[in-house]
Order: structure tokens, then C-alpha cells, then sequence
């Protein structure tokens, strides 16, 4: 069933808006600096959703979530601050103590019935905030969490995560500590609060004077937009539109027989010839890559994965997938250090857009999404995906539920794209049997 957008809006109702914050008083005094990669992410944002059966979360109110928040974000503080811009303009996040926003809502369906809906990939924005930085950087939250109850007494647990924060490994981190926190405060009543830890630094975090850069062309994963000023969002005037399915650990299996190169490689080749052959004359030639940095330090909030970029000057439709994954795994060249110090160049007063700016596939397979507990109990499913998107499109590969094959290897594919070529696309992807019709959300 597609809805209307009246309909969409009644589907999720009844919101109440509250603020939760560190349980110990941090001040005003402390600042937190960004990085330049942290910096070229601020018109984008992460948006995940943890969908909880209702034994998981049996017992558990809205005001006992915002209670282990309450401990939870002692941890964490500077995610709690507002942003400020230095004298030159440059931003920073100022930690005040202003908190994190919490959404309360519920939702008319059961679980099992949202996920039978036809749309469902592209309503999840029905249970996470849409909310942005701006136009007045100095009150918005870069945190907000939505816990939207089902009628069937599960719940999902949206987190909206401004990108400038950290990438998805890192929120992914985030939300990890705050279910080993939630234990704890669940199973053994309120903690003492006498102080506050505060997690390591990142250790890219630069000075707000870098040494000047000699000039040099926008690294190819890289897009400069016009002036955004202080409210952080880019302007895509074009209509994108976001679908799902589901790879199954046989078709997992399969692709590893016909394709020699690892699975993100292999699925991002057979998307990468599905939408050349959809745009035709206008077939993507320069992709962009992004990967979890094996040398990031768990826990520690930061942009540190890996960017690059790939090119190739032949036709990517005519290609074979071999081929085009081979190149994805083996020809891709790192940008991260060059977008970093472009970006740092002008104190991050430049606004740039970088999932997008190129046809971008984002391997998320190594995000830690099925270690979060409720009581024991871990998500039905997981969703991520990226708000601020530019018009060429992204495809992100993460992990799917373990009940989707004992093998554990299943995975998710969610796509945004251009809303004029999403059907062209699906056609594409059955044709090369990567969509399946029992498949597709």
C-alpha cells in the first residue's frame, strides 16, 4: 500500500517533545573542537532506527529511557553542547549542558505490519527526526533521540546524529554504550552521579589555526555548494526517493560463486552497471567509496572513515561486474587526508556535500548494529541511512538480523536516488539478479 503524504503524517501521531541531558552539570567553559573531516560532513546527517519486540522492552516506559539517558549522557556530554562559530567563523560545539531532544509518538500498526507496507524503507523517516542545524546553530540539538510505541507494545528507537559528531561507526558505538548503560540502570535502580568520565579525545582533532595549504584542485569525492550560512542543509532540488531489500545468505553464497571480489564490491559493481545503464550518456564514471577506518579507536566519536574515490574511462554498462569490482576493491584512491586539509584551508567556512556528490556506495558491514541489548532481547531489525544526500545518489550495504539465515551473512542494500529512476533501476537490478520480487521493500 503507498500513502498519501496526509497519510503518511497520521501514521506516526501524538508527539511530545521533552529535553534530556547529562546528569552532572558540565559548565560552559569547555569547548570541543572539530576536525576538518568533521567539518565537510556538516550538511549531513545520520538517521537510524532500532525496531524492539515487545518483550524487549516489556517493563520499560518512556520515562525509564530518558532516565538511563539521564546517566548515559554524563558519558558523552559534548554531544548535549550547541554549536558556536569561532572568530574567523570557524564552528565549534560548545558543551552547556543544553541536551539532547527526546520524541515521544506512537504508531497505530504493529511491527509486522509496518514492514508489510510497500513503502516501508522510504517512511522510516516517519520515526526519527527530520530536524537539522539551524537557521540559529546556538539552539539546535545535534542529538535527538524519537521512541515511537507500536500497537503491538514494541517500540522503535530513532536516532537522529548530526554527521559533524562522528560517522556511523561512531553512532553506532554511541548507542551500544547507551544499551550497557540502560542495563544497568534497568536491572539495578538509579546510579550515583558524583562525576563525569570523559571518553578520549579523537586524535585527528586539529588546531583552529592550521598551517596554511598551497592551493590545489577539490578532491573528486568532494562537492562545494553555495553558502548555506547557518542553517546546515544542502539545497537538492532534485526529488530522491529511497527503497530496501534484502540480501539473503543463498544469494550471498551465489554472488561469492559468480563474483571472486568480497561482497560489498561485488553488489556496489552490479548497482554501479544497473544505474549507468538507467542514466545512459550520463553513466557515472567517477564513484565515491566509504569504508570503516580499521585503525579508529572503538567508542571514540569521530569522522575517520575512509574515503576515496574510483574512475574509470570506459562504459560502465558494457562492463562486466568482475571487472568493475575489482577496480572498486583495488584502484580505489584515498582522499581522507586531502578533503581533511581542503577543509581546513578555510576554516571550515566553505559548505560542501561529499554522500552524493559523486554516485557514493558506503560499506556500513562492519557496524556493530545486533550487539545492542533490552533485557536481553537484541532488535528485530536495524536501519541507517544518510539525510543531506546530493543528486547523485547513494547505496549503502549493512548488515541484516540474524534470522535472515543461520549463516548470519545476509544483508541489507538501501538505495537514494533520484526519484525519476528508481523504477528503471529496480528493472535493472532483477534483470541482474541482485533484486529478487520477494525482496524488495
Amino acid at each position: 500500500m503507498v500513502f498519501s503524504s496526509s497519510e503518511e503524517a497520521s501514521l506516526v501521531y501524538d508527539h511530545k517533545l521533552s529535553s534530556v541531558g547529562p546528569g552532572c552539570a558540565i559548565g560552559s567553559n569547555e569547548a570541543h573542537e572539530l576536525s576538518g573531516l568533521d567539518l565537510a560532513m556538516k550538511l549531513h546527517y545520520l538517521k537510524g532506527v532500532y525496531f524492539f519486540s515487545s518483550h524487549a522492552v516489556e517493563g520499560i516506559t518512556n520515562m525509564k529511557i530518558k532516565e538511563t539517558l539521564f546517566y548515559f549522557l554524563n558519558e558523552y556530554f559534548h554531544t548535549c553542547g550547541r554549536f558556536r562559530r569561532s572568530e574567523l567563523g570557524r564552528p565549534f560545539l560548545k558543551c552547556n549542558d543544553c541536551g539532547a531532544r527526546f520524541i515521544e509518538a506512537h504508531c497505530d500498526k504493529t511491527i509486522d505490519e509496518w514492514f508489510q507496507m510497500e513503502n516501508w524503507a522510504a517512511m522510516q523517516k516517519l520515526l526519527v527526526s527530520q530536524q537539522v542545524i539551524g537557521p540559529e546553530i546556538s539552539f539546535s540539538p545535534p542529538v535527538l533521540f524519537q521512541a515511537t510505541k507500536f500497537r503491538c507494545g514494541g517500540i522503535s528507537l530513532g536516532l537522529s546524529w548530526a554527521h559533524i559528531l562522528g560517522d556511523p561507526f561512531s553512532a553506532s558505538d554511541f548507542m551500544n554504550r547507551w544499551a550497557q548503560v540502560a542495563g544497568v540502570v534497568l536491572s539495578t535502580g538509579p546510579l550515583k552521579t558524583t562525576s563525569t568520565t570523559r571518553p578520549p579525545k579523537p586524535k585527528h582533532e586539529t588546531s583552529h589555526n592550521p598551517t596554511p595549504l598551497p592551493a590545489r584542485n577539490l578532491p573528486e569525492s568532494l562537492k562545494r555548494v553555495d553558502p548555506v550560512g547557518d542553517h546546515w542543509i544542502a539545497k537538492n532540488d532534485t526529488k530522491m526517493e529511497m527503497f530496501s531489500f534484502h540480501i539473503s545468505p543463498s544469494l550471498t553464497a551465489h554472488l561469492k560463486s559468480q563474483i571472486s571480489s568480497p561482497i560489498f564490491e561485488s553488489v556496489s559493481a552490479i548497482v554501479w552497471k544497473s544505474i549507468a545503464k538507467v542514466r545512459e550518456e550520463l553513466e557515472p564514471k567517477i564513484v565515491t567509496v566509504f569504508k570503516n577506518n580499521p585503525k579508529r579507536t572503538k567508542g571514540v566519536l569521530a569522522n575517520s572513515q575512509i574515503i576515496s574515490s574510483v574512475q574509470v574511462d570506459f562504459s560502465v554498462m558494457e562492463a562486466d561486474a568482475e571487472s568493475l569490482a575489482s577496480l572498486l576493491g583495488e584502484k580505489a584512491i584515498d582522499e581522507t587526508t586531502q578533503i581533511e586539509e581542503t577543509v581546513e584551508k578555510d576554516q571550515g567556512t566553505s559548505d560542501f556535500v561529499v554522500y552524493g556528490a559523486n554516485l557514493s556506495f558506503v560499506d556500513w558491514q562492519e557496524m556493530d548494529l545486533y550487539s545492542l541489548e533490552l533485557q536481553g532481547h537484541k532488535p528485530e531489525f536495524v536501519s541507517y541511512d544518510v539525510q543531506g544526500v546530493g543528486e547523485n545518489g547513494v547505496v549503502f550495504v549493512f548488515p541484516g538480523p540474524k534470522c535472515y539465515g543461520e549463516s548470519g551473512e545476509g544483508r541489507v542494500v538501501s538505495l537514494i536516488l533520484p526519484e525519476k529512476e528508481v523504477c528503471e533501476v529496480k528493472f535493472e537490478l532483477k534483470k541482474n539478479g541482485l533484486l529478487l520480487e520477494e525482496n524488495i521493500e
